[in-house]
């Protein structure tokens, strides 16, 4: 593994890539990169991309800006046909305090073996200076955001589309700073001469060019509920991903090549999904080429397993062993087998499906069990979304498959409006996603949940029984009931084992307090702990007090979670997608990837 000082610099790792491209194209290996907002947008990614996935050769942050950047709200991308992905994040960012914190934290735990390349993302030139200044000191190359579809006015495209802008942004940037590492402008697809902007940029100072970005935007439209899915302030439209941006991103690196001529570092990308589609990035000009939105539709363990496959295929295909026949609206792939090609969903992971509200009750005023016509088979650590066309969508874990069961509680615009749904009103659901916990053979378990966790908890506590475990389960609530009300889930959990409710009366997580005086632990005994974090980090210390085993203390990370296909990265918990791999982590994983949250 090569030590990051022993590595060449990024410009001239492309630049000598390109040169024996050029001369001797058989003897070329082929270069891959991840893209920004895809896959690695947190530092947890980043590492495991780094160790796992050697044929990744650049790994590409998302687009950081000065202040945080909460995005737009949800759903921000969607999937309409297999493989094709409309999106609308909206460059939702940590900003550069935070981000820079996370970088500068990752390179002292970490030596990287790939390059970083680092997005970055503003609306004038002042702010694009104080990015590259901050940044220049934790990347091995800056890549400008020029070219998102659906960022705010001032930002992304605005800058892309036009010549002139562009130019003087990135003559600012070289007149105002520094600058050590290789500047990349990431172009966008969506004007009349793509050539032009890419020379102007260079001839302003840049180093190297990325592209393309989404094309549009689009308006992505739902083919159950017949409404838009994507929710911002360009009335729902979103960028293109995925397969049909494919023919115009590839028009483009030749568009780019063609204008700047064979010296000048550039990375393609857009609806690269196979090797073949790889091979033909680098038939028309792309000295490396990246893999975004296909990362959605591979199981994250596989990632390793497809990206060689890739390679693999690219490096054949360009050695004269297969024909590449590349048509570039071909939705198959053409030689006759590829490995990678099996690790690819072939349907949509996204798709909504309509139920209607059988009946709602109100446990407290702000709370509501939702039952909802047919079933789903969700089981502990896996969720769905719920959806409302025009008002939003948030990740929900099951309580009963069957009746098709949902504890919901007021935390926001779309937890309101679920709350307030009637009978033979729609909502529409996606999913399941995440793995099933797997449950131990124990004797002995204790379930602590917080609040709404308690949906979580049917699946697991009829597993454990038909397994003979003893069960003891306490939940806190904060919500003021009736004397007398039984808690919720009560008469559904309670035939599993013993079953107390704490209420907090003021206290918050009073529930723990009633387990430290009145619950004995005996040792070994398997714990599952769901609630706010805080919540679960003082539970699972509770816990090791007593001398119960760090691997046998199961917490539910529910992270924030945006696509639930492995495509944002949002959901990591220190290296795994819990959209992958489930929500339940043992407190001994959490203390080696996460030790911040303990």
């Amino acid at each position: 593994m090569m030590h990051d000082s022993m590595k060449p610099s990024l410009k001239a790792y492309l630049t000598g890539r390109h040169e024996r491209s050029r001369n001797a194209p058989h003897e070329t290996p082929v270069a891959l990169t991840t893209v920004s907002g895809v896959a690695t947008t947190q530092p947890g990614l980043i590492a495991w991309c780094d160790r796992e996935i050697p044929d990744f050769a650049i790994l590409t942050t998302k687009s950081f800006q000065v202040a945080p950047n909460p995005g737009n709200p949800e759903p921000v991308i969607c999937e309409t046909i297999p493989g094709n992905f409309g999106n609308s994040v909206g460059l939702r960012n940590p900003g550069m305090t935070v981000a820079l914190e996370q970088l500068r934290e990752l390179r002292k735990r970490h030596s990287l073996r790939a390059y970083l390349l680092v997005s970055l993302s503003a609306s004038n030139p002042d702010d694009f200076i104080t990015l590259v200044k901050a940044f220049d000191g934790v990347c091995d190359g800056i890549e400008l955001n020029f070219s998102c579809p659906h960022a705010s006015s001032g930002y992304g495209s605005s800058i892309g589309c036009d010549p002139h802008i562009a130019s003087s942004y990135v003559r600012a940037i070289r007149e105002n700073t520094a600058l050590i590492h290789p500047l990349f402008i990431k172009l966008t697809p969506n004007v009349e001469d793509i050539g032009i902007v890419a020379r102007s940029v260079m001839e302003a100072g840049a180093d190297g060019l990325t592209a393309i970005n989404t094309v549009g935007p689009w308006m992505h439209t739902d083919p159950v509920s017949g409404t838009p899915i994507l929710q911002n302030a360009l009335g729902g439209k979103g960028g293109a991903s995925g397969k049909w941006v494919r023919a115009r991103a590839l028009e483009c690196v030749r568009e780019i090549r063609q204008a700047v001529g064979q010296h000048v570092p550039l990375i393609g990308m857009g609806g690269a999904t196979y090797g073949t589609d790889v091979a033909a990035f680098i038939e028309a000009g792309a000295d490396a080429v990246g893999l975004g939105s296909v990362l959605g539709r591979v199981e994250q363990a596989a990632w390793p397993m497809f990206v060689s496959s890739v390679r693999q295929t690219a490096t054949t295909v360009l050695a004269g062993k297969q024909s590449a026949h590349q048509s570039t609206n071909q939705s198959t792939p053409p030689v006759q087998h590829m490995p990678e090609k099996d690790m690819v969903r072939q349907e949509r992971g996204m798709a909504y499906v309509r139920h209607i509200v059988l009946s709602k009750v109100m446990y407290d005023e702000a709370t509501a069990v939702i039952t909802l016509d047919g079933h789903l088979e969700c089981q502990s650590g896996q969720f769905t979304f719920l959806w409302l066309p025009g008002i939003g969508e948030k990740p929900f874990s099951v309580a009963e498959s069957e009746p098709f069961t949902f504890i919901i509680k007021v935390r926001g615009k779309v937890s309101a409006a679920l709350v307030a749904l009637e009978s033979g009103d729609s909502v529409y659901v996606r999913g399941v996603y995440g793995a099933s916990l797997t449950i131990p053979r124990t004797d002995d378990a204790l379930l602590i949940a917080g609040g709404t966790g308690v949906a979580v908890l049917p699946d697991m506590t009829r597993r454990l029984a038909q397994q003979g475990t003893r069960i003891r389960i306490l939940t806190g609530t904060t919500s003021t009931v009736s004397k007398g009300t039984p808690a919720l889930l009560e008469a559904e959990l309670s035939q599993y084992g013993e079953f107390t409710c704490v209420p907090d009366d003021g206290v918050p997580a009073r529930v723990l307090d009633y387990v430290e005086k009145h619950v004995e632990t005996s040792v070994p005994t398997e714990v599952f702990i769901i609630g706010p974090e805080k919540f679960m980090a003082r539970a699972a210390r509770l816990m090791l007090s007593r001398g119960i085993g760090a691997e046998h203390i199961h917490l539910s990370m529910e992270k924030l979670t945006l696509c639930g296909i492995g495509m944002c990265g949002a959901c990591v918990c220190g290296e795994r997608l819990t959209c992958q791999y489930g929500t339940f982590m043992t407190y001994d994983y959490l203390l080696k990837e996460m030790p911040e949250f303990l």
